[in-house]
């Protein structure tokens, strides 16, 4: 059984000191394009908490009771993928009635939550540390939660970039990927918490 202090260490490992994009480098595609603006940033990042977490439980639930009893371990990763998709089906489709404004804003990247290889990897992370369901779902939220953090400073950056004076050759993605770097650097800091 997990202790709060075990699940604390999850909490801050999984969103600070091993982000999942600027230290496993899984889910740019999202943190790149969807990173031009801050609105349009903590929307994503609020519809990946939701995935993720959710992603977490259920993959988590159905490897348990469904695939471990069966022997069909093997499986996961087609399992895990179908129920992703499923869940980001709804979010779609949450948003689109909810909040048109949002869903118009992420355009293109929110179908792409389906093959964001963050969501999978948490999933199968879980499964390859052989968490239990409970310290699975919050490592999910933990890394969805760093996700964010990287998302909402990144588009924070960028807005603030946007009226600078930069070189031709480095205006667009070059300063993007160099700012992502500098964030990756000093995301490295984080290290010594643990």
């Amino acid at each position: 059984m997990n202790t709060v202090k075990d699940l604390l260490i999850i909490l801050v490992a999984s969103s600070l000191v091993s982000n999942v994009v600027l230290s496993q480098f899984l889910g740019l595609c999202p943190f790149l394009g969807v990173s031009k603006k801050i609105k349009t940033a903590s929307g994503m990042g609020i519809a990946v908490i939701f995935v993720i977490t959710l992603a977490s439980a259920v993959a988590g639930a159905i490897y348990e009771f469904v695939l471990k009893p069966l022997h069909v371990e093997y499986l996961q990763t087609i399992v895990f993928i179908l129920v992703i998709a499923a869940l980001v089906q709804f979010v779609e489709m949450f948003l689109k009635k909810a909040m048109p404004a949002l869903y118009q804003a992420l355009g293109v990247y929110l179908p792409l939550i389906t093959t964001n290889c963050a969501v999978l990897g948490v999933a199968i992370g879980n499964v390859q540390k052989e968490y239990d369901i409970v310290t699975g779902v919050v490592n999910g939220f933990a890394t969805a939660v760093g996700f964010t953090i990287a998302i909402v400073i990144l588009a924070g950056l960028r807005e603030k970039m946007e009226y600078n004076d930069v070189p031709e050759s480095f205006k667009g993605m070059p300063t993007v990927l160099l700012t992502a770097c500098l964030m990756a650097i000093a995301f490295c800091g984080f290290s010594g918490l643990l």
